[in-house]
């Protein structure tokens, strides 16, 4: 007789998603993010972190102050990343999911690569005007915008 506690499509992506964002090095946000296509197949992850080549311990990791003296001009978020990380394979169709709600940003580049849906976990900057412009763009591209409510509560990965 098969397990009958297998984890959803849903909820494995999500997790990869989790996992990809445990990569990230900074202190205040971790995201990660799985671009899936429609046969179920990863074609790409990526999480927020430095672009290539620079390295973490020059640049800072503040959330506040002088704008070059913080996070914000340096960072590449997860969606780009996974975005870019797919090296030219087509993401027409696909879906990305993703523990934080897109910036707008990022929407623009999810509108642009041509994926289809985005499955999220949390919207904690829904009244930002970042992401009431992502909401904005999502809904006039026909982007769905999925919140998972997973049926679980953690994955817990043993290296035993």
């Amino acid at each position: 007789m098969k397990r009958t506690d297998y984890i959803s499509w849903d909820e494995y992506f999500m997790g990869i998603s989790l996992l990809s964002g445990m990569r990230s090095k900074d202190p205040s946000t971790q995201v990660g993010a799985c671009i899936v296509d429609k046969n179920n197949r990863i074609v790409s992850i990526g999480y927020n972190g430095f672009v290539n080549g620079c390295s973490d311990e020059d640049f800072p990791w503040e959330r506040e102050g002088d704008f070059l003296e913080t996070k914000y001009p340096y960072v590449v978020h997860a969606e780009q990343n996974a975005i870019l990380n797919a090296r030219g394979k087509s993401l027409e169709g696909c879906s990305i999911y993703v523990n934080l709600f897109p910036c707008h940003d990022c929407a623009r580049n999810i509108i642009q690569s041509g994926i289809k849906k985005v499955y999220y976990l949390d919207d904690k900057y829904a009244e930002t005007d970042s992401t009431k412009a992502s909401k904005y763009m999502f809904e006039k591209a026909k982007v769905q915008c999925i919140k998972l409510e997973a049926s679980i509560e953690k994955i817990e990965i043993l290296f035993k």
